[in-house]
């Protein structure tokens, strides 16, 4: 159909994916057409079902300078270390994120070169225990794309 809609069939969002399935619903800006947040980081207790806590994780970084914290979409897994330690990156905004497992508390963040759309991995070298996640950003979070793996090493605590 090569006709324009009616003006009172227009609207200020837009679907992505088509028929397909899979697809977004998005405001003319591309962010997601439904209240912020956008993304959140849960923790259940699986042993009643209850929500123990829930962290709003990633940002866009324009919303972010206008003092908008609005999460964002998440794809990939998190780790939690036998020290009580959720590492999680998966979303848009590049970063690479520690928490408390117990409280949901923000520990720590990193930059990376590239979205984390990947679940990281804990291993150990010579008592040294490290951390690591593939940077290939691009994909389903639009971001710009990337080829590395990040390590980090996990301060050893004295006993």
């Amino acid at each position: 159909n090569t006709k324009e809609e009616p003006e009172h069939f227009r609207t200020p969002y837009s679907f992505s994916g088509g028929l397909t399935g899979g697809g977004k619903f998005l405001t003319k800006e591309g962010y997601p057409a439904v209240a912020p947040p956008w993304g959140h980081l849960t923790a259940i207790d699986l042993n009643t079902g209850k929500e123990v806590w829930k962290q709003t994780i990633g940002d866009y970084p324009e919303m972010k300078a206008k003092g908008i914290h609005t999460g964002s979409e998440n794809f990939g897994g998190s780790v939690v270390t036998a020290g009580g330690i959720v590492f999680i990156a998966a979303t848009r905004d590049e970063k690479f994120r520690a928490f408390n497992k117990k409280t949901g508390e923000l520990l720590w963040e990193a930059n990376l070169p590239a979205a984390g759309i990947a679940t990281p991995a804990v291993y150990q070298v010579n008592g040294k225990q490290f951390v690591v996640i593939a940077c290939g950003g691009g994909g389903k979070q639009r971001t710009k794309s990337g080829d590395k793996y990040v390590a980090f090493a996990l301060p050893t605590t004295k006993k």
